[in-house]
């Protein structure tokens, strides 16, 4: 949980550099890609084909793309942190609507409240000017929830194809899309300082890789219900290290959003 904290922290130091936010996201995918060339499976059942699409698509495009787009968007890190606990109470709702799964009144009123904790945060004198970014955060949570709905039909999947097939669909389509939207790609890869190249490393590598694999190995021994909980402390970390590195406190409309969430998601994790 503390590298996925630290994610938004090193993200927004490259973007402060004038990296293109697609960009950035590509070259994330593309490092993903060349650490797990070596041990993927071509071996691929077609039954599991349309699932690892929908779940390649919306994390490797949609969540990367929408997390560096809200994090260039904001002016500060903390409400991009906390607006990206939503991608649970979204994912309840995926699941309500497409896999017809039922939850109870307790649980609803959680999801509703977690809704109601970004409004909060949307109140704060700080983010004024930076409600676009707020939008933006919800669409990469949307993303995230999409993924970890679509990801239910992958999981008998080994983890390093289902990674790389990720980091193939989020590559190819952000560089195409950095391409047409953000400007020449050679000359502004010639203009990243050496040590931005460092951080964008540390994000396929440490972030993509260590930190999500990380997450998976342990579902291979403990169930989701006993793991899930603990994402609620991602943000906790990411504060403390936003706060170290940028020196950001959070106001009162925005501690108080924040508690409201990471308190909805934690509960929501924990009842049925």
């Amino acid at each position: 949980m503390a590298l996925f904290g630290s994610a938004f922290v090193f993200g927004k130091l490259v973007l402060n550099t004038n990296v293109p936010p697609l960009l950035f996201g590509s070259l994330r995918m593309l490092v993903v890609l060349i650490c797990l060339l070596p041990f993927f499976n071509y071996k691929i059942p077609k039954e599991n084909l349309k699932s690892l699409f929908i779940f390649s698509f919306s994390m490797g495009v949609g969540v990367t793309s929408f997390t560096y787009l809200s994090l260039q968007e904001s002016n500060i890190v903390s409400p991009v942190i906390i607006g990206s606990q939503l991608a649970i109470p979204f994912a309840i709702i995926l699941s309500n609507f497409f896999l017809n799964e039922k939850f109870s009144l307790n649980k609803w009123f959680f999801v509703i409240t977690s809704f109601f904790g970004i409004i909060l945060i949307g109140f704060d004198p700080e983010l004024i000017n930076n409600i676009f970014a707020l939008v933006l955060t919800a669409l990469m949570a949307f993303f995230y929830a999409v993924a970890n709905v679509a990801s239910r039909d992958t999981n008998k999947l080994n983890i390093v194809t289902t990674n790389f097939f990720m980091a193939l669909i989020g590559f190819v389509a952000l560089i195409f899309l950095s391409f047409l939207l953000e400007g020449n790609i050679v000359s502004t890869l010639k203009i990243i300082p050496l040590d931005m190249w460092f951080f964008i490393i540390y994000s396929g590598l440490v972030v993509s890789i260590g930190a999500h694999m990380s997450l998976f190995y342990l579902y291979k021994f403990y169930p989701v219900g006993k793991v899930l909980p603990f994402y609620a402390l991602f943000p906790v970390f990411g504060l403390i290290q936003t706060f170290i590195v940028f020196k950001e406190t959070p106001g009162l409309m925005m501690t108080l959003g924040g508690l409201v969430i990471i308190g909805s998601v934690f509960i929501l994790q924990k009842i049925r």
